[in-house]
């Protein structure tokens, strides 16, 4: 077992990976910006070290000073957490060349999967379900306007580098195609570097399902059940919950065990999430495939009991699943959920317009008991610094069925007090009261319909 691990990241992840890191005896060491001198995971990891500027190119995504930082502590592996880091190819591959153990999947897998129509390949060529679309990348926008025509408008393009929404269009016809097309080239350039699109069919109104995997280093891939993500905004998500409802035992129990296997096909170790729509038929239809950690893994741990965070770190120190996870038998591929789990992500945000809201919390009440979970960093009289991604806490409810946890989840939220900057909890308040919400009648375009009609800009926002 590793000795000492460097948390390459900042806010409730590294205090989470800080956690697990103190129930397996290791010792940790936090890198921080100057923006975050104050923060929880310095605070509460064994050495923390200033890696740079608030700015995160200049700190948090500065590859040599985490490097660097890595040597000075002489630890033995860096742990990514999400984001920034974590699914970057060349990052596990400098740590590799250091000798120090990237808490991940090997470069070459981040690399495959992080290019998205390599990826759509990939899956395609071990048995996932693909949505139709172009072979490879599209070379130019009269190539698009002709695969469009082919597979049938609606249509999307998308940045094959990508993620987030960035670099992501929807084509419905093919007048409209040279315009946009145009638009989000430019826009996948800026934001990831390459200016690359492919095409796949539109699912209208899809529900957005995600099957969490973790394989060891010994050729062994299992399945943790399924989560449903389908309450966004502008692709970004606001609440998750395990199991999805209109996933069946039987389509769990088959569309895990495909996971499962066509993810040991590729050698896949550590955890990672195949993400998939669902059409209005049932069937599903891989997207993309997220090589790290995801920020919604606490309804999965929930649901499943296991502590995905220590489980990746065993995984990484080479030990084989069947010993971190005792209750697997030596032939299953997964694990079934029990009860019913859902997290909602708050964000230091107006929840009407979705402006940012940094500054001083001058005021802080976090719910409990049973069944209710916090994850985060904040605390009373902590700053939450304009630089960063706006994510403050998540909080997760878990019940013996879906109302339970949504009666847990109301209650918490109406527990959940932070004061001097503004939060999202007001939003997520209204959105567990929307009929269609607890009915479970969800898909993508949920929020579509919730804002207009649930919304008022212009009212005053509920405390």
């Amino acid at each position: 077992m590793f000795k000492k691990i460097l948390i390459a990241n900042r806010g409730e992840i590294a205090l989470r990976v800080i956690c697990a890191c103190k129930e397996l005896g290791i010792r940790t060491v936090a890198v921080y910006s100057q923006a975050d001198r104050h923060a929880l995971h310095v605070r509460f990891a064994d050495e923390a070290l200033c890696i740079g500027p608030p700015r995160p190119t200049d700190s948090y995504l500065n590859i040599p000073a985490v490097v660097s930082a890595a040597e000075l502590t002489n630890v033995d592996a860096i742990h990514p957490g999400y984001g920034f880091l974590s699914e970057n190819a060349n990052f596990a591959e400098v740590c590799e060349t250091s000798r120090i153990k990237f808490i991940g999947p090997r470069p070459e897998v981040i690399r495959l999967m992080g290019e998205k129509e390599r990826a759509r390949e990939s899956a395609r060529s071990i048995g996932l379900p693909v949505l139709p679309g172009s072979e490879g990348v599209l070379k130019d926008e009269a190539e698009a306007i002709a695969v469009g025509a082919a597979v049938g408008y609606p249509v999307m393009v998308k940045a094959s580098a990508g993620g987030g929404g960035r670099g992501m269009r929807v084509v419905r016809t093919g007048a409209e195609m040279p315009g946009l097309f145009s638009a989000a080239q430019a826009e996948a350039a800026s934001a990831f570097g390459s200016g690359d699109l492919y095409l796949e069919k539109l699912v209208e109104r899809p529900r957005h399902i995600e099957f969490q995997v973790l394989g060891d280093e010994h050729g062994r891939v299992i399945h943790l059940s399924e989560r449903e993500c389908s309450v966004q905004r502008r692709h970004q998500k606001l609440i998750e919950e395990s199991p999805a409802t209109p996933v069946t035992p039987a389509l769990r129990a088959h569309m895990g065990a495909l996971v499962a296997k066509a993810m040991a096909e590729v050698g896949y170790a550590n955890a990672g999430t195949i993400e998939f729509l669902m059409d209005e038929s049932g069937e599903l239809y891989f997207i993309e495939m997220n090589t790290r950690l995801q920020v919604e893994h606490p309804v999965t741990e929930m649901v499943t009991g296991v502590d995905m965070v220590k489980a990746q770190i065993r995984i990484a120190a080479g030990e084989r699943l069947g010993d971190i996870l005792p209750e697997l038998g030596p032939k299953d591929l997964g694990l079934t959920p029990r009860g019913h789990a859902i997290e909602c992500r708050i964000n230091a945000e107006n929840p009407v317009n979705f402006t940012p809201s940094a500054g001083k919390i001058t005021g802080l009440n976090l719910p409990g008991g049973i069944g209710v979970r916090v994850d985060s960093a904040m605390y009373a009289e902590g700053v939450v610094p304009p630089y960063y991604d706006s994510l403050i806490a998540k909080l997760i409810t878990h019940g013996r069925d879906r109302e339970e946890a949504m009666q847990r989840m109301q209650r918490a939220l109406e527990m959940f007090v932070v004061q001097g900057i503004e939060t999202s909890v007001p939003l997520h308040r209204r959105i567990l009261a929307e009929p269609d919400f607890r009915a479970g009648r969800l898909s993508t375009a949920f929020m579509d319909r919730f804002m207009p009609v649930k919304q008022n800009r212009n009212a005053p926002v509920a405390p």
